[in-house]
Formats: C-alpha cells, sequence, structure tokens
C-alpha cells in the first residue's frame, strides 16, 4: 500500500512538472476541453434551478410537498364545523371560496366570469355565469333565464378565498408589494384584502369605487386593499380573513358547496385534526364518503418530465465533452511522440511501465481537474450575472446560489475526460521499449 502511495505520489509530482513544462499544449488542452466540462456544469446547474423554479410556482398554486389537501362533504354543516375546529390551530388552515364583484352596483364587471382582465369580453356576454378558481378550473352558473340582461360597467369580478389562519406556510405567496394579512389583530368591519397580481393588473387598468358585493352577504362591505401577492394564479383573486367575512355573511354562505366548499390545508403532524373532524362531521350527519385526504406529491408528479430533459441535455453536453476528450487525446499522443526517449531512459535505468503510464495519465487529470475549475468558476460568475441582471424580471434568479451538484457534475466531468483522454496515451508511454534509448 505505501509502495503504491509512493508512485502515485511521484506521478503527479512528475506529471505536473511536465505541465509546467509545456503550458501552451496545456492550456490548448483546457480549451479543447473546456466548453464540454462547462456544458455538463451548465445543464446541471440549469435542471437544479429550473427544478426550484417548477417547484416554486407549484408551491404557490397547490401547496408545498407534504401538506395535506382535506376534502370536506358538501354539506351545510362542513362550513360551521371546520371553521370551528380549526380555529386557533397553527397547523391547519380553513379556505372557502367564492365570486366577488368589486365596483359599481347593478353592473356586469369588465371581466364577467373572473377571468383576466386581457380577456374581458371574451365569450362571456352570453348571460352564462363562470366560476373559475385561482388553478384555473372553471365551472358553469346558471343564472336566471328570465331576468333582464344587466348593463356592462366598472367593475371586476374575482375570486375571494377566505383564509382562517396564514396560508403562507402551505403556499408560499411572494409579497410584491404593501403587507400580508395580520391574523393577529381584531377583524376589522371594513375587511382587509390582498390582490393577487392579476387582480392588482386589473385594477390598474379600471378605475373602480370600494364596493364589494358577495352572493349571500346582508350589504356590501367596502374592502380596505393593504397588499399584493404573486399567487402562481392565472385569474383575479384576493385574500381575506375569514372572521373579517363572517360580519357582512353567515358562515353558510361562505362555505357555499357551488363554488368548492371549505377546503382545508394542514401539516403531515396534524393527525388528530383530521380524527377530530371525522368524528364531528358523522355526529352532524354528513355523507363521509365524500370526506377526501390527498397529500401534495408535486415533485414526484414532475420527477419524470424533469429527468428526460435532464438527459436530454446531459446528451447534447456529453458530445461536446467528447469533442474535448479528442482534443486532449491528440495532444497527449504528440506529446508521448516527443517525449519517446525520455520514456525509454526512463525505462532503462528501472522505472516500471505502471509508473510511466501513471505519469501521462495524471497529466490529463491534472488537466482535467484545473478545466473543471475554471468551468465551475465560469459558471458561478454567470450565475451571479443573470441573478443581477435579470433577477428583477425574473424572481426564481433573485439571489439564487450556485448548486453544488453542478460542482460536483463539473468535477466528474473533469476527471472522466482526463482519464479518457489520456488512457491511450498512457498505454503507449508505458509500451515503448528500452531499445529505443539506444537508437536516439
Amino acid at each position: 500500500m505505501m509502495r503504491l502511495s509512493g508512485r502515485l505520489r511521484s506521478s503527479l509530482i512528475i506529471g505536473g512538472q511536465g505541465i509546467r513544462a509545456r503550458k501552451l499544449r496545456t492550456l490548448l488542452s483546457m480549451l479543447s476541453l473546456f466548453l464540454g466540462v462547462l456544458a455538463v456544469v451548465t445543464v446541471q446547474a440549469g435542471s437544479v434551478i429550473a427544478e426550484r423554479a417548477m417547484l416554486s410556482d407549484i408551491e404557490m398554486t397547490t401547496g408545498k410537498d407534504g401538506t395535506l389537501q382535506v376534502f370536506l362533504p358538501s354539506s351545510p354543516e362542513s362550513g360551521p364545523v371546520a371553521m370551528d375546529t380549526v380555529r386557533g390551530r397553527p397547523d391547519a388552515v380553513a379556505m372557502t371560496n367564492a365570486q366577488a364583484v368589486i365596483g359599481e352596483p347593478d353592473v356586469r364587471p369588465v371581466n364577467e366570469g373572473g377571468g383576466p382582465i386581457d380577456d374581458a369580453g371574451g365569450g362571456y356576454d352570453t348571460g352564462v355565469a363562470r366560476y373559475c378558481d385561482p388553478s384555473g378550473t372553471c365551472s358553469v352558473v346558471a343564472d336566471d333565464p328570465d331576468a333582464a340582461p344587466q348593463p356592462r360597467g366598472q367593475a371586476i369580478e374575482l375570486t375571494l378565498q377566505g383564509l382562517s389562519g396564514d396560508i403562507r406556510q402551505f403556499r408560499p405567496f411572494r409579497l410584491e408589494s404593501g403587507q400580508w394579512l395580520d391574523f393577529g389583530s381584531a377583524p376589522s368591519l371594513a375587511p382587509r384584502i390582498v390582490l393577487n397580481t392579476k387582480a392588482a393588473e386589473a385594477f390598474r387598468q379600471v378605475r373602480v369605487p370600494a364596493q364589494m358585493r358577495l352572493p349571500g352577504a346582508v350589504a356590501d362591505p367596502t374592502p380596505r386593499i393593504v397588499g399584493v401577492v404573486e399567487d402562481g394564479g392565472w385569474a383575479p383573486a384576493a385574500y381575506v380573513r375569514s372572521d373579517e367575512l363572517l360580519t357582512w355573511m353567515p358562515v353558510g354562505a361562505m362555505a357555499d358547496p357551488e363554488f368548492g366548499g371549505v377546503q382545508l390545508m394542514m401539516s403531515p403532524g396534524a393527525a388528530d385534526l383530521e380524527q377530530i373532524l371525522r368524528s364531528r362531521l358523522t355526529a352532524a350527519g354528513a355523507n363521509m364518503d365524500e370526506f377526501q385526504v390527498q397529500p401534495i406529491d408535486s415533485r414526484e408528479q414532475m420527477a419524470d418530465q424533469l429527468s428526460l430533459l435532464r438527459w436530454i441535455f446531459l446528451g447534447m453536453a456529453a458530445l461536446v465533452l467528447l469533442i474535448g476528450v479528442a482534443g486532449i487525446l491528440n495532444v497527449g499522443l504528440a506529446t508521448v511522440g516527443e517525449r519517446i526517449e525520455e520514456f525509454a531512459l526512463r525505462r532503462a535505468v528501472g522505472t516500471p511501465r505502471l509508473l510511466l503510464a501513471g505519469i501521462v495519465l495524471a497529466e490529463t487529470l491534472l488537466t482535467g481537474l484545473l478545466t473543471a475549475v475554471l468551468a465551475i468558476g465560469t459558471g458561478v460568475v454567470g450565475l451571479k450575472g443573470a441573478s443581477w441582471l435579470l433577477g428583477g424580471r425574473e424572481p426564481f434568479l433573485a439571489n439564487v446560489g450556485f448548486p453544488w451538484q453542478a460542482g460536483v457534475a463539473g468535477v466528474v466531468a473533469g476527471i472522466l475526460a482526463g482519464v479518457l483522454g489520456g488512457l491511450i496515451p498512457a498505454v503507449r508511454a508505458a509500451r515503448i521499449p528500452i531499445a529505443t534509448v539506444m537508437r536516439a
């Protein structure tokens, strides 16, 4: 073992001396390999960053992996039971959905149906109301066919989601401006709402009076907009404290099954809450066949898609890397050809063949490692530059760190290229006969 360690050390020392003696050829080898290693580093870093970006978007719209989604029975008892059960629980949030219209009374909103403001009027002028939740799932709610159509006016329709607590522990919204809902203060008579970016864009384009119409409400409240968040939604939506809505409408109206009823999001450790809900809803006579608990597994669902993309780009990077390997091989063979007398003399003074092969292989390995360090450094600088230039437009690039997986991939690619590019020259150097020194 000590003998092998000594030979390895000798190979590295002599190989390093060979690199220093032939700086130009080493530089040419590194240049031919640089693009290949950089391609591997870029692909690995890109796949990790893309996975984080996709997960970030999915987490905003559906929830973090492991979060439990609870769908309650569509019965009048579900709303009151759910609201009472989760009160004071930091590990669960009850959500209710309703379609709200903010603006002039007795008019049809400019985006009837609750779609994006840019699509206003695009097919929704038929007298048929549509409900669309933040994920893009739409359902049709038939209006009274005998009712006279209302004129279109200065009003905006959006999805209003009532929350019993801070949902950001499960769906990490990005705060764009203002502040998030304060669940620690006393309820306000004027409901405080936080808009998503689609709703904020709608209010920038259409100036409307601050009057909010809610189905089942005893009167039209005057909301106060306190902030704007990016929630990943495709249509206008707003978030409000459930207890502030209860001032203006009964809990039964908030939990209208027509608009999705009551849903819960809770942490995996809240198993006792699930049992309490089951017991109370069963006692209330709810149809427990409709009670469902589903864990969120977004990473698993998109694993195949990400894996396919990664392998496609890694295949392309491997082709570029092989070009670099061919460059190292070409330079290595030329170098061995020039050093035939040196290697033959070393053989004549007793240098083992294995050590000669190790000297040549050590040179290519060190070249590969140096190239990997250079490529990784370029990747770090490039990512910092992209974060600085594009972080304002692409939030997932803001303050993004260089993935350690990309650094490991670069080192592995550099070592692998060094071994493949130096293997044939090393074998050739080891087979040089001692008699060659006599001919020299």
